[in-house]
């Protein structure tokens, strides 16, 4: 276990590094910082020279993979970050700086077991793109087909150990304070994101994603996703289709190769909301590094390593609560958030929804462009903590991946109108999911599942009540008056003995 002074040391470390590269100067200016945090930002940047720009790129790559990650997310929302941020965190998606390619071919020869030349006919040294967690090469196999090979980056699964075990450490400090951070749950987030990397980091389950992923948007003709090379994939390498397309941040490259943009964001849009919705399977990192247009128009996802997953009354619950904002039936999405549990049962339902009017209201019909988003979002934070709304890491995810989408989409077309987009799927989603047919659909399912478990109930109820042959009938039984004892003498040992167990149960989970 990891001792208490190297959590520290690290956390120091990292703040250091944050300090140097400028990264800080936003919480030491801004009047709000509490006083104590404010000190320590200034001696953590003591004897450095720090730049008047702030590196963040510079200072989140220093720090490792885990914090790359982050700063991906972040990258995708010029909005909450400024617009120079956000160029600056951007090239954290593909241009890190790459392993020597001597090490990349052992890696590959050592997880396929075969020379490379068995393998592949030709590969470029040079990569085409170098990334937090692993880096792809561009190839040409022995049969003669165009792929692009992803390989691990050396070390990167101890990098993220590491990392995780002191979020881990960090989270549970905080939440030992209660309060606010408590509300937030953060060992619970620290725990979610450490299930994702866990999947992102063998490429053997991301192979598999996109395997699945793929059948599951045949409905979608304006998606694609690259065919497996499951012969050259292993779990530190991962052979896929080659694909020929344009980066959706390349702007003046799309512009170029004739792409309609405003298409391009309706489909992201209405493709993400098919993955969520309506399969329940989504890509979790549709940042703009893992998106190309196609000469087709068609748009194309790589890097299958983080999906997210949502079962079917999630799903018709997110579906009501986003058909019930697009028509402003804000009592009812406060219906679901009680319903889902989202909400504590104490607070009132009408006040809940109250309050959802007052953030929705205002961006209702309006282009994003026009949008407060730092307004919509104090909105948001006010209602969960006035209303005691715990995080829910489950949907962590889903929650991330919509930020990413809408960034991605208003980058293409900053007049696109959210709402209008989704209000046409969302609207047929539910007419299928909620109507008649589905509801007699259901009942047939659960009534034949009733079936299937009669033989099963019958063998259970003729073991806890066997024939009377089985054993000899009891004797009667006396009738025996109680001695009721007082109630105050009943309540004091109802009392002791719930003490009891509750100290138990501390002593068990603490």
């Amino acid at each position: 276990m990891t001792s208490r002074l190297v959590h520290g040391a690290r956390l120091w470390k990292w703040g250091r590094l944050l300090a140097r590269h400028g990264a800080l100067m936003g919480i030491e200016r801004d009047p709000l910082t509490p006083t104590p945090l404010r000190r320590v930002v200034r001696l953590a940047r003591l004897g450095f020279r720090v730049p008047k720009e702030p590196r963040y790129a510079d200072a989140l790559e220093a720090i490792g993979p885990a914090a790359i990650k982050f700063g991906q997310a972040l990258a995708t929302r010029p909005d909450l970050v400024g617009e120079a941020a956000a160029i600056d965190l951007y090239r954290l998606q593909d241009a890190l700086p790459p392993v020597p390619f001597p090490l990349i071919r052992a890696s590959i020869e050592q997880a396929l077991g075969r020379p490379l030349e068995e393998l592949y006919a030709s590969i470029d040294e040079v990569p085409v793109g170098a990334a937090s967690i692993a880096q792809v090469h561009r190839a040409v196999t022995t049969e003669g087909r165009h792929v692009a090979i992803k390989v691990l980056r050396p070390g990167v699964e101890q990098d993220f150990a590491r990392a995780i075990d002191t979020y881990e450490w960090a989270a549970a400090q905080a939440e030992h304070m209660g309060g606010e951070i408590g509300r937030l749950r953060p060992r619970l987030v620290v725990a979610t994101f450490k299930q994702w990397t866990a999947r992102e980091l063998d490429l053997r389950r991301e192979a598999a994603s996109a395997s699945e992923l793929a059948r599951g948007m045949l409905a979608e003709p304006g998606f694609h996703v690259p065919t497996i090379d499951w012969q050259r994939t292993a779990r530190r390498v991962l052979t896929l289709e080659w694909l020929d397309g344009v980066k959706l941040s390349d702007m003046a490259g799309l512009e170029a190769a004739g792409h309609d943009r405003k298409a391009l964001a309706a489909t992201l849009v209405r493709v993400f909301l098919r993955q969520a919705i309506g399969e329940g399977f989504f890509h979790a990192d549709l940042h703009q590094g893992n998106l190309f247009a196609l000469p087709d128009g068609r748009i194309a996802a790589i890097d299958f390593g983080i999906m997210g997953r949502i079962n079917r009354q999630a799903r018709v619950w997110l579906a009501e609560i986003l058909h019930g904002l697009i028509t402003g039936n804000y009592r009812r999405v406060a219906e679901i958030h009680f319903e889902a549990g989202y909400v504590p049962a104490h607070h009132n339902l009408d006040e809940f929804a109250t309050a959802l009017r007052a953030v929705g209201e205002p961006i209702r019909g309006l282009p994003v462009k026009d949008i407060s988003i730092g307004q919509m979002l104090d909105g948001l934070f006010s209602i969960t903590r006035d209303f005691d709304m715990p995080v829910q890491p489950h949907l962590l995810l889903l929650q991330k991946t919509m930020v990413m989408v809408e960034g991605v989409a208003t980058g293409l077309d900053p007049d696109i109108n959210m709402w209008d987009v989704a209000a046409p799927f969302v609207g047929e989603w539910l007419r299928g999911e909620l109507g008649p047919e589905a509801f007699l659909a259901d009942r047939v399912y659960e009534v034949a599942r009733l079936v299937r478990r009669i033989p099963d109930l019958i063998e259970r109820i003729d073991l806890a009540f066997p024939h009377p042959g089985a054993a000899p009938p009891p004797p009667p039984l006396p009738e025996v008056q109680l001695v009721h004892v007082g109630g105050g003498w009943r309540y004091g040992a109802v009392a002791l003995l719930a003490a009891a167990i509750g100290a138990l149960l501390m002593r068990l989970i603490g």
